[in-house]
């Protein structure tokens, strides 16, 4: 289940001379920023979760961010972090598994022992395969990326009971899709590729993630998108 209903107002981000929130207040609080894939991983369980009124979201300009981030919050100085319970957890792996283990709502790791096995393995392989997909950016894109997008086409047709890594909708699905939104838009957008043809179940997949409100409400801008992705990635495409 994922929670519809309005968009959330998105606050402006913080930024050097933004002064903090009363830290450590008990108040539970989602450091993010709005283009950063891995921070879209948190926010998406939170909004899945339905934890709108429960988790603050606190948006971090990763461009002019505050010093007190570092000295008072998060020393790794990246994002996501969460303050809770007086602590500050990061990395956006484990804070999916931290939101789904320790705030009411729909759970998003299975407890099928096909599922939990299978998608434990896939979340072992996102990094690599995310570096993979960013290097393939600086050579022949689509002769270099295709074999990944295939591999995602054979994962989604492991379970039939739905048109996600794991049948229904889970912490795999979180972990992977902020990258899958990324090239799909900048494949289409730069190369005129479109990475879902010939792979009707990455299609399904695009398809139905975009029925979800708790996803949809963390999209970053088309346009912007594709620009940041060519200064950082793809000068020669300017």
């Amino acid at each position: 289940m994922a929670t519809a209903g309005v968009q959330e107002a998105r606050p402006a981000p913080l930024t050097s001379t933004s002064e903090p929130p009363p830290l450590f207040d008990g108040t539970t609080r989602l450091y993010i920023c709005y283009y950063c894939p891995y921070a879209q991983r948190a926010w998406i369980t939170r909004n899945y979760k339905g934890l709108q009124e429960k988790i603050k979201l606190i948006p971090i300009d990763l461009g002019n961010r505050p010093a007190w981030y570092k000295e008072k919050v998060y020393p790794q100085n990246k994002v996501p972090s969460l303050e809770h319970n007086g602590k500050v957890i990061g990395e956006s792996l484990d804070l999916i598994k931290y939101i789904d283990a320790n705030f009411e709502g729909p759970s998003l790791v299975p407890t099928d022992p096909a599922k939990k096995e299978f998608g434990e393995q896939l979340v072992s392989q996102v990094d690599s395969v995310t570096t993979d997909l960013y290097a393939a950016l600086k050579g022949d894109a689509i002769r270099q990326a295709s074999p990944i997008f295939d591999s995602f086409e054979n994962a989604l047709g492991k379970f039939d009971d739905g048109p996600f890594f794991l049948g229904q909708f889970s912490w795999v699905d979180i972990a992977y899709l902020p990258f899958i939104e990324r090239f799909h838009v900048v494949f289409a957008e730069v190369f005129k590729h479109d990475i879902t043809e010939g792979r009707p179940k990455l299609r399904a997949f695009i398809e139905e993630v975009n029925k979800i409100d708790a996803y949809t409400q963390t999209r970053f801008d088309r346009k912007e998108l594709v620009d940041l992705y060519k200064r950082r990635f793809l000068p020669q495409q300017q």
